[in-house]
């Protein structure tokens, strides 16, 4: 194999960070971004040193790497150069390794102030957005009016297509959000252009050099954000992101035909967990459990620092995350967070309208309608912290694992027990 995309299967937060900067030390050349914006998080502990990513690929820490952030990422200037400045404190040479497509389209700052005055009227029907202007980026984005990096090379283009924009979302801010702020063309202009410098040399043709190193035989990561079940098309409409981020995307979002994927790597918690509002069958009701989890496993979002909602693993949806991505690998982490359980459900099917159904329904009405069915196991109250060797789990977790392989007739070839890089179980051979 030489192409592998990594991606998340549930709600996001599964460790798909930690994962992909895991599988960069197998002989990996090149990682991809292909959708999502800033508003993705990744966290990644490396003997101990605590790494925050939200847009730039998780393969950015390993030598003679090449990181790319493809067309499909909508990409906030401020927001990168950030952490472009908080790599390059930690020693991080982010210029020589990283690069960018020309086609990505930029988060603008009326974008970040649509997005919270957005949140803001809906009031109560909140979509739980991270309020940094992503979904109004990707609304410009198939509105034909965005700006792209590309425009950076081109200051008088790049004007007068912001004059446009800021007609067109001063005018919302004003007359529909009865919001206060606005934009002067000027003021974002001068604001963009005295970013841009740095970020020129690096902008090229992504989808490009990724078929040369294609051609080349090199061993790809296609790094995904969010996770399935937050898909626009696919996932719990409309309590959802803005873009695709199954594993068609990396397609449309990077410019990487379908046929040229030899595997798809789903990341999957041990249990499940969700950020903002949607319905959510197997969220845990009882206090303890779920305040238990939440404490061991750090549940608190990279990007917002919210407390992300806590519920038993849901084989459901994970089915239908599998056909839908056709995941052929499963990766499931935080398994150490379970380790003093005395008891552990998994939902296997819902009862809807009294009737027995194996499919969770794609309206969110119906779906908050939907009471889990579950299969209980026994856990085994020993400690999986920082395990490496399969065989050396308890035979309960074995169990576990078990069940959950049989159920969707695929493998789990990969086990975090720990946050650090080194925390991780393998088993099988990937490149």
């Amino acid at each position: 194999m030489h192409s592998i995309v990594v991606l998340g299967s549930q709600w996001g937060d599964e460790g798909k960070g930690k994962i992909v900067d895991f599988l960069t030390t197998l002989r990996t050349n090149l990682v991809v971004r292909f959708q999502g914006g800033s508003n993705a998080g990744h966290t990644l502990v490396i003997e101990g040193q605590v790494v925050k990513l939200g847009l730039i690929p998780s393969g950015i820490l390993h030598n003679k790497v090449k990181n790319f952030i493809a067309n499909g990422v909508v990409v906030s200037i401020d927001a990168l150069l950030n952490e472009v400045n908080s790599l390059t404190l930690l020693g991080v040479p982010v210029y020589s390794r990283l690069n960018l497509s020309e086609a990505c389209p930029l988060v603008l700052p009326v974008h970040t102030a649509l997005d919270k005055a957005k949140e803001n009227f809906l009031g109560s029907s909140e979509i739980g957005t991270t309020r940094k202007g992503i979904g109004p980026a990707y609304e410009d984005k198939v509105a034909r009016r965005a700006l792209r990096l590309s425009d950076l090379r081109h200051p008088q283009r790049l004007r007068h297509k912001l004059k446009n924009i800021l007609d067109i979302h001063n005018f919302m801010l004003k007359h529909y959000f009865k919001s206060k702020s606005f934009f002067k063309v000027e003021d974002t202009y001068d604001h963009i252009m005295k970013r841009s410098s740095s970020l020129l040399p690096i902008i090229t043709d992504v989808s490009s050099e990724i078929h040369n190193l294609r051609k080349s035989k090199k061993n790809i990561i296609f790094e995904g954000a969010q996770g399935t079940l937050l898909d626009i098309d696919h996932g719990t409409y409309p309590f959802v992101t803005s873009c695709n981020t199954i594993s068609g995307s990396v397609s449309s979002g990077a410019g990487f035909g379908p046929c040229y994927i030899d595997l798809v790597v789903g990341v999957t918690k041990a249990y499940t967990t969700r950020v903002g509002n949607g319905a959510y069958p197997t969220e845990i009701k009882n206090v303890l459990i779920r305040d238990y989890i939440s404490k061991v496993g750090n549940e608190f979002g990279t990007v917002t620092k919210r407390k992300r909602r806590i519920g038993w693993l849901d084989l459901v949806l994970l089915k239908r995350s599998v056909e839908i991505n056709s995941i052929g690998s499963l990766c499931l982490t935080k398994l150490d967070v379970l380790d003093k359980l005395s008891e552990i459900k998994v939902c296997t099917a819902y009862y809807l309208d009294g009737k027995k159904v194996y499919n969770a329904p794609y309206d969110n009405e119906d779906y908050k309608r939907c009471t889990p069915i579950y299969e209980s196991f026994k856990g085994w109250s020993s400690s999986t912290y920082g395990c490496t060797e399969y065989d050396n789990l308890p035979l309960n977790a074995h169990k576990y694992l078990q069940f959950i392989e049989n159920f969707l007739k695929l493998p789990i070839d990969i086990l975090s027990t720990g946050p650090d890089r080194c925390h991780t179980i393998l088993r099988r051979s990937f490149f």
